[in-house]
């Protein structure tokens, strides 16, 4: 089974090249990001019309996530609220960050964590405690499925392979200790990266700024990953970035990164 993340950065201004992408990928699950569409506006028949099931939870201009699934998934929720209490979720769930689905047997949640703005600011504040939630949520997962697949943007880069320049003394968000260590406390519920499982080098980056040459100079970040439980990791054959979409016109900033294991 091959599933692929993507933040797309405007599926309407991006949807020619994201369902091009998929009829050169058949990939079983495409996960997308940054949507930035409500549900209704949503471009769902360009993708119906290759043979995709669309599920999806948007905003207006905004945030925004997506399921393009080659069979139809079952038990599609939205949020943290389908399984965390409200006292927990309280507005995290007003931004449309978080959908999930099954497929095959695995539960696969896809996920467009917040950016954070800048070091300590309100939006930082708000990144750290969607992360604390995002454990408790998976947490419930855990408890309801044994095999599953969370991925997505996650606007972290989990070490400083993962940067083209790693950070200096001031603090750079995307690599600060508060947001890894928020990121390891998730993945202590027993998952595991499938991209480390098949190189240890850094340099190989998912996201590159659309400003000075960054692609060009391979200026770039690693924070579009998959992480697994241990059985689906052992069984992963495969994970990989694919630069090609980058180097279209009018591209996405971030670029697709697909797992395949054996079923």
């Amino acid at each position: 089974m091959k599933i692929a993340t993507w933040n797309v950065n405007s599926i309407r201004t991006r949807r020619s090249l994201v369902c091009d992408w998929l009829d050169a990928n058949p990939v079983d699950l495409l996960c997308v990001q940054e949507t930035k569409v409500v549900d209704e506006d949503f471009p769902r028949e360009p993708f119906e019309s290759i043979g995709r099931h669309v599920y999806c939870s948007g905003q207006k201009s905004y945030n925004g996530v997506a399921l393009f699934s080659r069979t139809p998934l079952d038990n599609v929720e939205i949020g943290f609220g389908a399984l965390l209490p409200e006292a927990i979720v309280g507005d995290l769930d007003d931004q449309k960050r978080a959908i999930a689905g099954t497929l095959n047997g695995v539960r696969v949640v896809n996920l467009y964590v917040p950016n954070g703005g800048e070091y300590d600011s309100d939006k930082y504040r708000y990144k750290l405690r969607w992360l604390e939630v995002l454990r408790k949520y998976i947490e419930v997962t855990l408890d309801k499925y044994d095999h599953l697949c969370i991925c997505g943007d996650f606007n972290i880069a989990p070490d400083d392979r993962d940067i083209h320049t790693p950070p200096g003394n001031k603090p750079i968000v995307g690599t600060t200790s508060a947001e890894r260590d928020a990121l390891q406390e998730v993945l202590s519920l027993g998952l595991r990266d499938p991209f480390r499982k098949f190189t240890e080098e850094g340099g190989i980056f998912s996201w590159w700024d659309y400003r000075g040459g960054s692609f060009r100079r391979n200026r770039g970040w690693r924070i579009d990953h998959h992480y697994l439980t241990p059985e689906l990791f052992d069984r992963t054959i495969s994970c990989t970035i694919d630069v090609e979409p980058r180097k279209l016109p009018k591209p996405s900033d971030h670029t697709p990164v697909i797992v395949e294991w054996e079923d």
